[in-house]
């Protein structure tokens, strides 16, 4: 499981996305979570606003699994 590091109380998914090298830009967000299977916290989930706070888990199909962590 690999750990990316924010700064702020909570990152949206979209953004969390790109932070993590996932995507290259946060316009291939929405077509991104459109086709590719991505749970967080275990259930599934589909909306580039959902907020990811330090402590949830992603798992996104073909990536890997992430945890958010705090810097």
């Amino acid at each position: 499981m690999q750990e990316v590091g924010i700064n702020t109380d909570f990152i949206a998914l979209g953004q969390f996305l790109k932070l993590s090298g996932v995507i290259d830009t946060g316009g291939m967000a929405k077509a991104f979570l459109a086709e590719v299977p991505i749970k967080v916290n275990g259930e599934r989930e589909d909306r580039r606003g959902r907020k990811l706070y330090p402590g949830d888990h992603v798992e996104i199909d073909g990536f890997g699994s992430y945890t958010v962590i705090r810097r």
